[in-house]
């Protein structure tokens, strides 16, 4: 049977601390799928499809394993996708206690749902202080996100 994960979120961009839980949670499943989801809750910097893009280069780049795909799902609930794809665990990136507060009633229903577990991931010290939002809010003011964003995000961003 394969193993199959999907690690969501906005990525909205991808910073090197979701690249981080990509590269250690891609040699622990057969296939890892890193999907772009949309939230409701935010306004998206980056339409969904550069997103897609900028996470493939990222990837690519870091030399992820070849197991590694890249998609993206706005329409129904994120463990139809887990569904479609047969994936039985969501990855999930913690950085704090708030993120486990935030995390955890969504782990139970997507459990309840689907059968499918979430497994979190602690950060790699160096980017645990690093969101997405946090890199938005540097580069609009004009700032340096080279230290928090893969190559491709830092070109994409400072072109923009």
């Amino acid at each position: 049977m394969r193993r199959i994960a999907v690690v969501p979120g906005s990525f909205d961009p991808i910073t090197l601390g979701h690249l981080d839980v990509i590269e250690r949670a891609a040699p622990l499943y057969d296939e890892l799928h890193v999907v772009v989801v949309h939230n409701p809750d935010k306004e998206a910097l980056l339409p969904i499809a550069q997103r897609v893009s900028l996470i493939e280069s990222a990837v690519k780049d870091g030399g992820v394993g070849g197991n590694v795909v890249v998609a993206s799902w706005s329409v129904g609930l994120l463990v139809d996708y887990c569904t479609d794809v047969g994936a039985s665990v969501l990855i999930k990136g913690i950085r704090s206690q708030v993120d486990v507060a935030y995390e955890t009633p969504m782990a139970i229903v997507n459990r309840d749902l689907a059968g499918v577990e979430t497994v979190f991931m602690l950060p790699n010290p160096a980017h645990a202080h690093v969101s997405s939002s946090l890199v938005r809010q540097v580069a609009a003011l004009g700032g340096d996100v080279t230290p928090y964003v893969p190559q491709a995000v830092a070109g994409f961003l400072n072109a923009s």
